[in-house]
């Protein structure tokens, strides 16, 4: 299962008004549907996190009580049995000490025992895992430098990632931002030069098209030697149609999670199901527009499942 942009806070509704999500309702109705899901579906081995976990700051240590409001009291025991496999999404590096910390270890979402479920599993920035008995290897990334990758010229010209304003560091998170991006990139094409899964699955906070800027992110998530499955979040939707295509490859916006705004009415989760001979089929899940989305921008688009 694939999540993102999900941890509401009510300063969100204090700073806009237009399409915003006014309250827990929206994020909350997603993780009772993604609860349900979860138990019929029946052997669920993680969940993909692509960040946003925390409007609007992020977490300032492991003892933060936004753990528990935002996240172990919306989403239910069940859906915490499993490792929530996670990166950093531009919001949650505004009071982190990850933005200011030269280490992992300065990170207040770091954690890397995959069986300590009270926290996200994310043993590092850039990190990688397989899955032998899946054929599967995930793949997370910190791709922090391309929050403004909407615009092009931003990245081309270096522009410092907007999310460093808000931290009491600019200029250490800038180069922290710029430097965990070219290591994140540097990651992406060493696994897939060396990784042996037929399948691998690849996320970080952003959608394939605030990749332009860089089309050797874009020709590695291409790469037709195994079946890849990307998934970004940042833009509030959840579809696969709105991003600028991997084909042969698959991928997924994500950003539909419940806890800002509704980009698109298209607001749930996606399911990704593994066969025994490790083939792939994913599909997104929607809840009612009319609870997430009531001032919605757009037209509704089809979709496939709404439980």
């Amino acid at each position: 299962m694939v999540i993102g942009d999900w941890g509401w806070d009510n300063v969100t509704t204090k700073i806009w008004a237009e399409n915003m999500c006014t309250s827990t309702t929206c994020v909350s109705l997603i993780a009772q549907t993604m609860h349900e899901t979860f138990m019929k579906l029946g052997d669920v081995k993680f969940i993909i996190n692509v960040g946003d976990s925390f409007y609007p700051g992020g977490v300032t240590s492991k003892n933060d009580k936004e753990w528990d409001l935002k996240w172990r009291n919306i989403f239910s025991k069940e859906l915490r049995s499993v490792p929530w496999y996670s990166v950093y999404g531009n919001h949650d590096y505004h009071h982190d000490p990850c933005a200011c910390g030269n280490r992992p270890e300065d990170c207040a979402q770091i954690n890397n025992n995959s069986d300590n479920l009270d926290f996200f599993y994310m043993p590092d920035l850039n990190w990688h895992k397989e899955h032998e008995d899946l054929d599967v290897e995930v793949v997370g990334l910190d791709m922090g430098m391309f929050e403004d990758g909407w615009n092009s010229w931003k990245i081309r010209t270096h522009q410092a990632p907007a999310a460093c304003h808000a931290t009491g560091c600019y200029r250490t998170c800038v180069k922290n931002l710029r430097w965990r991006s070219e290591d994140g990139i540097k990651l992406l094409r060493d696994r897939v030069d060396s990784s042996t899964a037929k399948n691998m699955l690849v996320f970080s906070h952003y959608p394939t098209d605030y990749f332009r800027a860089r089309p050797e992110i874009l020709r590695l998530l291409r790469d037709d030697s195994r079946h890849i499955e990307y998934f970004g979040g940042h833009r509030h939707s959840t579809d696969n149609t709105s991003t600028v295509s991997i084909h042969p490859n698959s991928n997924w916006l994500v950003g539909g999670g419940g806890g800002w705004s509704c980009d698109t009415a298209d607001q749930g989760f996606v399911v990704g199901e593994i066969s025994h001979d490790a083939e792939i089929q994913t599909y997104r899940v929607l809840v009612d527009e009319k609870v997430c989305c009531p001032k919605k921008y757009g037209k509704k688009q089809s979709h496939e499942y709404i439980l």
